[in-house]
């Protein structure tokens, strides 16, 4: 009996030091600036290695653009995206993290302060002319700004994915 129990010891002790530490990935916060077009120390022309690199907590990697997957970094649990190729970031209602503005719920007719007036205007969308291109904001059925996108392109050659 003692030496079954002393077998069943010196099993579990050489498992034990054999498992191996995994550690957790770690991401920061995001903390976009709507008026400057950066989040944290990037910004929207910001390559996939640098935002892979710097927020390694993605849920999704799509390095080669196919029919339906645009090239970008994605983050659905914090509900940002970031289209590399296209050069632009997308944020939707359920963003986990820190806006410059409180723009997400903010009702289409308070815009105009912060804003000015849209260059392009249509019935759920908006966008608007910025120093580092444009501000995309879309509204749901009550006129409330229900998704963000910051692009380094302008109205003109901005190529939005699906």
């Amino acid at each position: 009996m003692k030496k079954t129990i002393l077998l069943l010891v010196i099993t579990a002790c050489s498992l034990a030091t054999q498992a191996q530490l995994k550690t957790t990935t770690v991401c920061p916060g995001f903390t976009v600036d709507i008026l400057e077009g950066t989040f944290n120390e990037l910004n929207t022309k910001s390559t996939l290695g640098e935002i892979k690199t710097s927020f390694p907590c993605f849920t999704k990697l799509v390095e080669t653009a196919t029919g339906s997957d645009c090239i970008g970094v994605f983050y659905k649990d914090r509900d940002i995206n970031f289209f590399t190729e296209r050069g632009y970031i997308e944020i939707g209602e359920h963003f986990k993290g820190k806006l410059s503005l409180p723009m997400m719920g903010a009702s289409r007719s308070s815009l105009f302060n912060w804003l000015g007036f849209p260059k392009i205007k249509d019935v759920s969308w908006d966008a608007f002319q910025t120093k580092y291109g444009i501000l995309i904001l879309y509204y749901n059925k009550a006129g409330k700004v229900n998704k963000l996108q910051l692009s380094s392109k302008s109205t003109d050659t901005i190529k939005l994915c699906e």
